[in-house]
């Protein structure tokens, strides 16, 4: 079991601060997004485009500056990027023909994709205290699909089937970008990854907008009120966009996804505070059970890391075993080699003693044999 001081630990508790900023900036993207559906703008993917240009300028002025060659292939930010844009596109399509409950739903579908993801290609063990915590964040979510049925908010949408099946297409996208991401920021750059991000996120971008949505932008009215959500929106996917990768290297794209599903919650107390209005109790209980569930698979990471430890100091300590083993068996070849390589010099000893005598002998009776001639 681990103590209250393990859990609070500076790793744990910016992955959890993080977390929570992002998603409160999702949330704000979300009111941006619902305000602009209000205003009859349907244009989901020309909202995200001005997102991949600010990071186009921004990161690739950094990339430009630096003059340093590229750490991964193009080709992989360049599929990355549609991955990510089509994910956007889908998501947000899918509010014209299904409820706002059913896209909550369905959209924890990227939880197990990421976990089945991140174990198959990056080789990520989710200990039992990690995948407790994904249950725990699951169920709270699940209280307030409960609550919004049981309230009469659910409504059911134009299609719901093409909604739904819209929803889970995204969010399985949503796995693959956000897994592709933590790869490359572990192993590549995150300005690299950003800059390039942005520019083929652009490109594509604008490609899908020529073809889908320019009358739709002809046909939009602007006006403060229709300009201001529109760049709001592009300001807040810009800051999401610059701090995930920072989330990523530090708890993986699990711990990102579990801590954008606190964003209904936000939702609802902003609702609460701001607009003033009335909601379940289910809602706090949901809340206390996301954030539970963060926090245990957070403090995950001290046990692994001690695991890893101990299973870095058994192996030392084997291995410093198996060379006093290997060292002695050593010397005790050598002091075998050693008395060997005596017995034989005793041996060649005894045998040119042996030889010399043979001639003094000799040569004492040849010596004889003059002296009597």
């Amino acid at each position: 079991m681990l103590s209250f001081k393990e859990f609070c630990t500076t790793k744990t508790l910016v992955a959890l601060g993080l977390g929570q900023f992002l998603s409160l900036v999702i949330t704000s993207t979300g009111f941006s997004s619902s305000e602009l559906a209000r205003r009859g703008i349907n244009a989901p993917t020309s909202q995200s485009f001005l997102n991949y240009v600010f990071l186009a300028i921004v990161y690739g002025s950094i990339m430009l500056y630096r003059k340093q060659p590229l750490k991964a292939k193009w080709y992989y930010y360049a599929i990355l990027s549609l991955v990510d844009v089509e994910a956007n596109f889908l998501v947000v399509k899918a509010y014209q023909y299904t409820s706002i409950t059913s896209v909550m739903l369905l959209d924890c579908w990227s939880i197990p994709s990421v976990m089945v993801l991140t174990w198959f290609f990056l080789s990520t063990k989710y200990r039992f205290k990690k995948i407790a915590g994904v249950v725990v964040c699951v169920a709270g979510l699940v209280m307030v699909i409960f609550s919004d049925v049981h309230a009469g908010d659910r409504s059911g949408g134009s299609n719901p089937h093409k909604g739904d099946a819209l929803v889970i297409a995204g969010a399985t996208l949503y796995a693959i970008s956000n897994v592709s991401e933590e790869f490359l920021v572990k192993n590549a750059d995150r300005v690299e990854l950003m800059s390039l991000l942005g520019f083929f996120g652009a490109i594509i971008s604008a490609i899908q907008i020529s073809i889908m949505e320019h009358n739709e932008i002809k046909s939009i009215h602007w006006s403060a009120g229709a300009a201001l959500p529109f760049f709001g929106y592009a300001v807040a996917m810009f800051l999401f966009y610059s701090l995930v990768p920072i989330l990523l290297k530090i708890s993986g794209s699990t711990m990102l996804n579990l801590s954008l599903l606190t964003s209904d919650m936000w939702a609802v107390m902003i609702r609460i505070f701001a607009y003033h209005e009335k909601v379940d109790w289910v809602y706090y209980l949901a809340f206390a059970a996301v954030a539970a569930g963060l926090v245990v698979y957070s403090g995950g990471d001290k046990e692994e890391d001690r695991h890893c430890a101990d299973v870095v100091d058994e192996d030392s300590e084997r291995s410093k075993h198996f060379d006093e083993e290997a060292c002695s068996g050593n010397r005790s070849k050598k002091t075998i080699l050693g008395s060997s390589k005596t017995g034989d010099s005793s041996k060649r000893d005894l045998a040119s003693t042996s030889i010399g005598d043979g001639q003094g002998i000799e040569n004492k009776n040849v010596g004889k044999d003059a002296w009597g001639k």
